[in-house]
């Protein structure tokens, strides 16, 4: 028999704490479904139906199965998490993605706990670490549910998958991990998936926002290849215009950077420089979100290593090395717009929003500072790219705190 970490926790409870929170199932159970429905938008949508009644009965049972395992470790768990599994595969039939499936569990737990901690003064038999030993057993129990949940889920894509779609994945995988694979093998794999091997490709890197529905795969041409169930989601194009252009208006959430056309053998290298794209071009628009890599080209290879812009920026930016962060982040937008424009004091001031004798006094400063070397087309471009690496690296800095927010 398998053990659980859940069981072994909440059979530490005493039972008479089962016996008090009974009366609650049926509450805790309408404020999952509550909360769940309020911030997961997969299932903001009527309890009626196959879906209410899914719905429903997971969460009762689920919570009506934790109760009856606190101080009972002779409760059997396998059948619960097999009931989940069979959710797990219903999700997947009603179409909706793991995402909102985890998304959904984690809440369960938090809430029914929300709810369970409320009550800790009115239970008896409960001291303090009794009520962190139920924190640990009902999120090790939400765990669980959640995996057994997932597990039916990829079971129920993997049936669904016929053996042609498992064998092009295949192919794919091969394509972006495998610089060297040898042309015969990548023929032979081919040919078993019923895909034209191309001599040239495109790689696009996915990447969906926290309530993106699923990706809308069927919309795609059958030549593309896609894997969604990687941890950073991709897909290989052949015709890159023609083929997204089907998604036009459809994104919903999700963005895409798409890769230069190259040989297969540099399908890794294309996809490396998509994914970094999605991390550092910021500025696609909302009803278009697809970044187009050649057109940011200079960008990606500045930034390509991390050590890259920071070396430059050593040697081509040194004189601001004794100034204040305030000072040097006030003329380096000075000397960026300088660099980017040759204008005069007033174009520049229109561009940085000040007024013209603020940037005379700045350039003045800049001319201090850098002396001839503001005259030297060398030292000119390294200045140029360091301010644009900073630029850009700041403006990705900004997102991935925003988005970890």
């Amino acid at each position: 028999m398998v053990a659980y970490r859940s069981t072994e926790l909440l059979a530490q409870l005493p039972r008479e704490v089962a016996a008090q929170l009974r009366p609650h199932a049926g509450r805790i159970a309408a404020a999952i479904i509550r909360e769940v429905q309020r911030t997961v938008p997969a299932y903001a949508q009527p309890i009626e139906g196959t879906f209410g009644k899914v719905l429903v009965q997971s969460v009762e049972q689920a919570v009506i199965h934790c109760i009856d395992r606190v101080g009972n470790p002779a409760v059997a768990h396998d059948p619960w998490l097999d009931f989940f599994r069979d959710r797990g595969r219903i999700e997947y039939r009603e179409r909706r993605n793991m995402d909102a499936l985890q998304a959904a569990a984690r809440i369960g737990g938090r809430t029914a706990w929300r709810y369970i901690s409320a009550l800790t003064d009115q239970l008896t038999e409960i001291s303090p670490d009794f009520v962190a030993l139920g924190a640990e057993g009902i999120f090790a129990y939400v765990d669980e549910l959640s995996a057994a949940a997932v597990e039916g889920y990829h079971e129920a894509q993997r049936q669904d998958a016929g053996p042609g779609d498992r064998r092009r994945r295949a192919l794919l995988e091969l394509i972006v991990t495998d610089a060297e694979a040898s042309p015969k093998t990548l023929a032979s794999m081919a040919e078993a998936a019923e895909w034209p091997l191309p001599e040239r490709a495109a790689i696009v890197a996915l990447e969906a926002a926290a309530d993106a529905p699923e990706f809308p795969v069927r919309l795609l041409d059958p030549e593309v290849l896609i894997d969604l169930e990687a941890g950073e989601p991709y897909l290989l194009t052949t015709d890159p215009r023609r083929q997204l252009d089907a998604l036009r208006g459809q994104w919903s959430g999700w963005r895409a950077a798409v890769s230069p056309m190259v040989p297969l053998s540099d399908a890794p290298a294309a996809l490396r420089t998509a994914r970094r794209a999605l991390r550092l071009i910021t500025d696609s628009a909302e009803d278009d979100p697809v970044i187009w890599c050649q057109d940011h080209l200079a960008t990606l290879w500045l930034l390509a290593e991390d050590f890259f812009g920071a070396e430059v920026a050593k040697r081509s930016l040194d004189p601001f090395d004794p100034l204040s962060e305030k000072q040097r982040d006030r003329l380096s937008e000075t000397l960026l717009a300088w660099l980017e424009t040759r204008g005069g004091a007033p174009e520049i001031a229109k561009r940085l929003q000040v007024h013209p004798q603020t940037v005379r006094a700045r350039l003045h400063q800049l001319k201090d500072l850098f002396g001839d070397r503001l005259d030297d087309a060398d030292d000119r471009l390294g200045m140029h790219l360091a301010l644009r690496a900073q630029q850009l690296m700041r403006a990705a800095e900004r997102r991935e705190t925003e988005d970890d927010q």
